[in-house]
């Protein structure tokens, strides 16, 4: 994807608000110019489509955990330190941008159009091979427990932080997000030993 516009991510960024505050089905082409205060066509000089638009933010996001991954996979700790980490920090970009996670977690509505479930899933799994890559090195150091599969232990990180971040968004943020994300960590942590 190449480099967008700041009329672009203008754009994303009210996209992303209007959604978070009535769902996917808040988002139109009518009411992003009226918040952007520009007329609808030219919302078409920059997008070609709410589907496109929606596209763009899902990008954003892959590139967001991937860059994230990428610096895990770059840490020199133990296996269980990196994985914290990775934990850690998706949970900071989710209270950097608290609205991405109305459009992240509402995978649902990109069910109909294979582009869009197709990022989502992308996304989903590189986090999920990504866990499993460290988890499996932990386990041959002898640092997690091996009695359990690194398929299923990386999904129940994945599970417990889309849960977490969910009930944080659903409750209108009224926890603090990141004191939660680190206190259900100290318990993830304990059952990889």
């Amino acid at each position: 994807m190449e480099e967008l516009t700041a009329r672009q991510q203008e754009i994303i960024e009210v996209a992303i608000r209007l959604i978070a505050e009535g769902g996917i089905q808040n988002l139109t082409m009518k009411k992003l110019a009226h918040r952007i205060g520009i007329s609808e066509p030219a919302i078409y000089r920059h997008f070609q489509s709410k589907i496109e638009i929606l596209h763009s933010m899902l990008i954003q996001f892959k590139h967001r955990s991937e860059s994230l991954l990428e610096r895990a996979h770059s840490f020199e700790g133990s296996a269980r330190t990196t994985l914290e980490k990775i934990f850690l920090d998706h949970a900071g970009q989710f209270i950097q941008h608290p609205h991405m996670a109305a459009v992240v977690f509402s995978e649902e509505a990109f069910q109909d159009h294979s582009r869009l479930s197709q990022e989502v899933f992308t996304v989903m799994n590189n986090a999920h091979e990504s866990l499993m890559v460290i988890i499996e090195r932990g386990q041959r150091a002898g640092e997690i427990r091996d009695d359990v599969a690194s398929e299923h232990l990386a999904l129940m990180i994945l599970g417990v932080l889309r849960l977490t971040v969910k009930r944080w968004r659903l409750s209108a943020n009224s926890f603090d997000l990141a004191e939660e994300i680190r206190a259900v960590w100290k318990s993830l942590d304990a059952v990889l030993v």
